[in-house]
């Protein structure tokens, strides 16, 4: 049963188009030498500036590249964006570099009093940051995996049809979004142990990422999404009201469980503006979704059909009646508790698969109540595969990859793969080479031509 919200959607033919968002994506991958080991080169020469490049910069570390791809109206333009920058970085590489194909870094320094020099140092800002924070976190472990962001933007078509046919409900458009974006954010959250479930892909570390008896003793689903042992947030951000959410992050700085608000990032982020507190003016303008392992599998870290069941997650949440807004905090701090069980458990465990099974059932009458497609029903079909047998997930899938308790063959032979394919491109982009870095019109005309949705 739809809610009132997706019985006008459904009324008026616009079931498409909650699916059909206007995207961004965001990859960190860290550089590395064939040996396994954390890329002592400088950020790339031939790409421009780390501070000046919008589309290739550092992150935490000066070996932490993050590939960012200018919103593109459609979720395969931004994949071919994603594939295109991707290459440009790995043919800026040093010889002997690759991409780190995993999410959990490579081997680290073992003299743990190089820890600053490792540290993102594009601006002397930046830095200081940087520095504050592994001080307050008592060390860098929490800050080094490497994750898949999306930035969704809902299709203004949904927008303006809810706001028409509610309109005493909804002043504005702006008021539709603020709703349909808080709604996204609690069914993600509400949802996240199932989406690390299906693709957590970080079971281990390698050598002197943990202290001495710091890490867990065996294997787990996601290391990166466990609050004990990853970058999990140490409170819970509140996605009742945009008020609300802005007042929880503020508060975690207050109890200095945070430097500063932007800091404050959780599973989901809302944005709007520059900093924080513009939410309050601009309101929501899109989300983003923090909580994707890396792919290995992938040479840019997302598959297209991770990409499809977010979206198909995305669809379902705002066609469907939503949580209570008494009951939001409790639900998403139990989702919450859920999440690190799940995150903690041995990847070929699974102790809330009847639980996953009963919500992959509901996808799927979603799927056959819509006729979707035949593209929705295979991506159904792949993820209640690896609900049924979890040896079939990203995590336990890198079990058989280990060698002595390590990855590192497997991520070296994979990175070196990948690096190797990137190499023989007849046309890779070198508009980063520039005084002037390029624009997001300049990258679609050069990577795209005529072909590029308008």
């Amino acid at each position: 049963m739809f809610s009132k919200i997706g019985n006008v959607i459904f009324e008026n033919e616009a079931v498409a188009r909650t699916s059909d968002f206007r995207m961004g994506l965001e990859i960190e991958m860290d550089r590395a030498d064939e040996t396994g080991h954390l890329s002592t080169e400088p950020y790339p020469d031939t790409i421009g500036d780390a501070h000046s490049n919008p589309w290739i910069t550092e992150d935490f570390l000066v070996a932490m590249s993050e590939v960012v791809t200018p919103p593109a109206n459609s979720p395969l333009d931004a994949m071919h964006y994603l594939y295109r920058i991707n290459n440009a970085l790995r043919n800026a590489l040093a010889p002997g570099e690759i991409l780190w194909p995993l999410s959990m870094p490579p081997i680290m320094p073992k003299d743990k009093s190089s820890d600053f020099d490792l540290l993102n140092d594009s601006t002397t800002e930046k830095r200081d940051f940087l520095v504050n924070w592994v001080k307050l976190h008592h060390g860098m472990a929490e800050a080094l995996p490497c994750g898949a962001h999306i930035n969704l933007s809902i299709h203004d078509h949904v927008i303006k049809l809810i706001q028409s046919q509610m309109s005493d409900t909804f002043k504005t458009d702006q008021e539709v979004k603020d709703y349909l974006y808080m709604r996204l954010g609690q069914g993600f959250v509400r949802y996240r142990w199932l989406i690390t479930y299906l693709f957590g892909a970080s079971p281990i570390a390698e050598k002197n990422y943990y202290d001495e008896d710091k890490g867990p003793n065996h294997p787990i689903r996601s290391l990166r999404q466990s609050h004990r042992y990853g970058y999990g947030a140490k409170f819970l951000v509140d996605y009742t009201s945009i008020d609300k959410y802005i007042k929880s992050i503020h508060d975690a700085v207050k109890k200095k469980l945070l430097i500063r608000a932007s800091e404050g990032q959780g599973p989901i982020r809302f944005r709007g503006g520059k900093d924080l507190d513009d939410l309050k003016n601009t309101g929501i303008q899109y989300l983003e979704l923090r909580m994707l392992d890396l792919d290995p599998t992938s040479a840019i870290g997302i598959k297209t059909n991770t990409i499809r069941f977010m979206r198909l997650l995305a669809s379902y949440f705002i066609m469907n009646p939503p949580l209570k807004q008494s009951s939001v905090n409790e639900a998403l701090d139990h989702a919450n508790q859920l999440n690190d069980e799940v995150a903690s458990e041995e990847p070929t465990h699974f102790a809330h698969q009847v639980q996953a099974i009963s919500f992959i059932n509901r996808l799927k009458l979603f799927v056959d109540q819509l006729q979707a497609g035949p593209e929705y029903t295979e991506v159904i079909q792949e993820m209640e595969m690896r609900i049924r047998y979890p040896e079939l997930t990203p995590s336990a899938q890198l079990l058989g990859k280990m060698k002595n308790g390590s990855l590192v063959d497997y991520a070296v032979e994979v990175g070196k793969k990948y690096q190797e394919s990137a190499l023989v491109a007849l046309r890779p982009f070198d508009g980063f080479d520039t005084t002037k870095q390029p624009s997001a019109d300049d990258l679609k005309k050069y990577l795209f031509r005529d072909s590029f949705k308008s």
